[in-house]
């Protein structure tokens, strides 16, 4: 018994390492800049001779590895970076590895406590690379500094809830609108006037965050032009304690941020991603496409509740767009697990349970106006 639990708790370790040398040697690929790609490469190449130990502890078992693949949740995160980029997954990996930092901890074996010292070595690396777009920012010397302020996001999340707020919204709305009257025409009215308000408010918002951080990065870059030809000593020095919060001597660190002080045609770009975290070249990201992306993800998750309406009416359309709601919310809970790493199961299943019971209570609540008005 004792020899089986050993088992899955090897295969269940190598998995994680697969999982993570797999994801960021995709990062290393997508990654534009050179030396975020080589961090990743090597994080990639650690995993790797992590899942190699497991797969000699399950041998001297006399157990056959089985063939090494992603995870499904691994999966869906290289397909999103690959299709997004990897800033727009980081976050998220950041907040797992974090969690996969401490699997290790109370395992008995010598490889365990090792490989957990790597790990949290990771998890800090990480962290630091998901602070910014631009790279491995020196966040900490720009807040003494008193003259920047930035802030990050994590791209993913903030798709998933898009699409869950659209869903259970607007399937509040249909369903009081259905228990407080029978006209099918006014449902639809109802559920499609919500679509369009939710969906342009959260478009406008989005627009309206972009563009405001936008114009800071800006005027921060504007800032950080005027302090290099102001006064390029304290530029140099903020350089060079970057570069010691990171680990490098600081006669090594003093040296770096000289070689790279006397780059003038691209210190300006430099030190807007070390000390500020931002991407000259992004700035963020474009306001419309946000705005776009917003409107489209509260639309898809509002359509659930709605469409039913267009081909069925009465009771049977209600039970309809219940079920077909359910669907997309259980769909939601499963993308949520790439964040929380709790099981399809638990997390699918909880968030239909929350969803329809906000849509019973407003369907009760729709049917007593309904009642009063009648």
């Amino acid at each position: 018994m004792s020899n089986k639990k050993e088992v899955e708790r090897y295969l269940e370790n190598r998995q994680k390492e697969i999982d993570g040398a797999t994801l960021y040697l995709v990062l290393a690929e997508s990654e534009k800049q050179p030396q975020l790609a080589e961090v990743y490469r090597r994080l990639s190449a650690s995993e790797e001779k992590h899942a190699a130990a497991w797969d000699h502890k399950l041998k001297k078992l006399n157990i056959t590895p089985p063939p090494r693949k992603p995870s499904w949740r691994a999966g869906v995160m290289i397909w999103l970076t690959k299709r997004f980029g990897p800033q727009f997954v980081l976050p998220t990996i950041t907040g797992n590895e974090k969690a996969d930092s401490r699997a290790y901890d109370g395992q008995p074996d010598a490889e365990a406590r090792e490989f957990s010292r790597d790990e949290k070595s990771h998890a800090r690396m990480l962290s630091m690379a998901s602070k910014s777009s631009g790279g491995m920012p020196g966040g900490s010397v720009a807040q003494m500094e008193g003259r920047h302020r930035g802030g990050g996001g994590n791209a993913l999340r903030a798709a998933v809830l898009g699409a869950n707020d659209g869903l259970v919204s607007i399937l509040s709305l249909v369903m009081g609108v259905a228990g407080a009257t029978n006209d099918n025409a006014a449902v639809l009215i109802a559920g499609l006037a919500g679509l369009l308000a939710g969906a342009g408010s959260m478009a406008l918002g989005e627009w309206l965050s972009v563009q405001s951080s936008r114009e800071l990065y800006e005027n921060q870059l504007k800032i950080e032009a005027e302090e290099i030809e102001e006064s390029p000593e304290e530029e140099q020095e903020e350089l060079s304690l970057i570069y010691q919060s990171k680990g490098l001597p600081e006669d090594r660190a003093r040296e770096l941020a000289a070689h790279m002080m006397a780059d003038k045609g691209s210190i300006l770009d430099t030190l807007a991603r070390e000390e500020l975290g931002i991407d000259p070249e992004e700035l963020g990201g474009s306001a419309y496409e946000a705005a776009f992306t917003s409107f489209i993800l509260f639309a898809v998750g509002a359509i659930f509740p709605i469409f039913p309406f267009f081909f069925w009416s009465g009771s049977f359309a209600i039970y309809m767009s219940m079920a077909v709601s359910g669907l997309g919310l259980f769909v939601i809970g499963a993308a949520i697990t790439l964040m929380t790493g709790r099981g399809i199961l638990f997390s699918g299943t909880r968030q239909v349970l929350v969803g329809l019971a906000a849509a019973v209570l407003t369907y009760g609540i729709g049917r007593l106006i309904g009642v009063s008005l009648a």
